[in-house]
């Protein structure tokens, strides 16, 4: 007689899981490219990060839980003087990274921002290399920081390429729990089954649900999810090191695993698809690809999205500064994942609104000349009405072309298209923007713009002789990888 009881066999590690742990295990970096790439993006990133230092509502978020604790051996938060055990820590450097939306971001079926996981890698670095040098053994050296930077970039990176988290509800900052665990375990020095354990564990905490990020909830979660993520990554690699069992398999489990509860969609009859198409589809295997594919935020910190359209904005500004009571009409030709993500009408309630409001990113270089993280406030917000008005002459059109060379492996453009008419039948020229200045064909152009942004970035918290001392040494790309990672977080102090 059989029973209708499940059947109690624990199975092996789902093989997606088993694929992250043996990448972060066995691969080695040799990508010249990918290296110098992770030290522009550490750069970036960490600037982005003192940049976020100057808002209130992002540095009410840091410190330690309970005032005035000590932590042996703590990790620094870059641009503070906190001292943290690495999992507050690890919180606290995603939160400033991420708050103005400025550091790194990759496209594909799933979007994200890679460079969040330095929230984890970092805090687990400083607390580890100083552990090391408690028991007179030699601390991490950045060279493994950057190595991690582009593991985690990879893991998240590749299973975005061709899963659409996003079309299920889900955000993508669950991604950057799942990158940072496998990478700060084997920083930790986690085995095969403490990786897959931990990797597993992430997978459990599941739904990380991206209403957050749109109307009519949009708000600052969405500026510290991604070290909210980090952290908790961070938690669970602890964890699994001191021998949590694991959920091996976490995917594919029939009814409970994240396939049939967190990735099922229905088909155009209602019916559930079927498991086989539910499960993560991969187009390539784990390398460097996507460190050397990223794309920097590099002239606006604007949701990436609107950037060439920011751009095409600033190029329009001198042909209709002052005419603004002339204008009939703005059309953007943009691609899908900007209408679906970012195109919005109506009132825009705060600054995490805005800065995911193409329209509103569109108004104000439109009218200025330029978009700062400033234009985001309310106070600006209020004392310009002309952003509204001129929102309210945009129209939003789909380009189809635009919409497919997003998705091309060998272009992976970010395209938009501004052209403004006036009431008496004229209008300017169609400006288009096709890859902005932060993607990889652009690198000449942009690298150097990128080091002038960690210059300006640096000179919001330290001095010119600090500034300089770091600028130099993140230069110096052999210098860099050598530099013990306390001694790197020693020149980021305050106080």
């Amino acid at each position: 007689m059989t029973s209708n009881a499940d059947i109690n066999i624990r199975p092996d590690y789902d093989q997606v899981i088993q694929d992250i742990a043996d990448y972060v295990l066995t691969y080695k970096v040799i990508s010249v490219e990918a290296l110098d790439t992770a030290r522009n993006c550490l750069m970036d990133t960490l600037g982005c990060g003192l940049l976020a230092l100057r808002f209130p509502e992002c540095t009410k978020h840091l410190g330690p839980i309970v005032s005035g604790t000590l932590v042996p051996n703590g990790a620094r938060v870059p641009g503070t003087s906190h001292v943290l055990d690495p999992v507050k820590a690890a919180w606290d450097i995603g939160c400033i990274i991420r708050w103005l939306d400025y550091n790194d971001t990759w496209l594909a079926a799933e979007w994200g921002h890679p460079s969040d996981n330095l929230g984890g890698i970092l805090a687990v670095a400083d607390h580890l290399s100083q552990v090391r040098l408690a028991r007179g053994e030699p601390p991490l050296l950045v060279r493994e920081v950057l190595e991690a930077m582009i593991m985690a970039h990879e893991i998240q990176g590749v299973i975005a390429l061709e899963n659409a988290f996003n079309r299920v509800g889900l955000c993508h900052v669950l991604l950057v729990r799942i990158a940072s665990t496998a990478v700060v375990t084997k920083m930790m020095g986690g085995n095969r089954e403490q990786i897959m354990a931990a990797i597993s564990q992430a997978w459990v905490d599941g739904s990380a649900l991206r209403t957050y990020r749109h109307a009519p909830n949009a708000g600052s979660r969405k500026s510290w999810a991604a070290g909210d993520a980090t952290s908790r990554a961070v938690r669970l690699a602890d964890m699994s090191m001191r021998g949590e069992m694991g959920v091996p398999s976490v995917l594919t489990a029939p009814q409970w695993g994240f396939y049939d509860v967190s990735f099922a969609t229905t088909n155009k009859d209602h019916m559930l698809k079927p498991l086989s198409e539910r499960q993560f589809v991969f187009s390539q295997d784990y390398g460097s690809y996507v460190m050397e594919n990223i794309l920097f935020k590099v002239s606006f910190p604007a949701e990436f999205h609107a950037q060439t359209a920011a751009e095409a904005a600033v190029t329009l500004h001198p042909m209709v500064k002052g005419r603004w009571a002339e204008i009939e009409k703005i059309v953007i030709r943009t691609h899908e994942s900007a209408i679906r993500i970012i195109s919005k009408t109506g009132p825009l309630a705060n600054a995490a609104d805005r800065d995911h409001c193409l329209q509103y990113m569109v108004a104000v270089p439109l009218i200025f000349g330029d978009l700062i993280a400033e234009h985001y406030e309310d106070d600006f917000h209020a004392a310009n009405p002309l952003i509204d008005e001129l929102r309210e002459k945009m129209e939003i059109i789909e380009d189809k072309s635009f919409s497919a060379e997003y998705l091309e492996g060998n272009k992976r453009s970010i395209a938009n298209a501004i052209q403004v008419f006036f009431k008496d039948g004229s209008g300017t020229e169609e400006v288009v923007v096709e890859y902005p200045v932060g993607h990889r064909r652009r690198r000449k152009e942009g690298i150097p713009l990128l080091e002038e942004k960690f210059k300006a970035n640096l000179a919001t918290r330290f001095p010119s002789q600090q500034s300089e001392t770091i600028f130099s040494l993140c230069k110096d790309q052999a210098q860099l990888e050598a530099t013990a990672v306390n001694h790197f977080m020693d020149l980021f102090l305050i106080g």
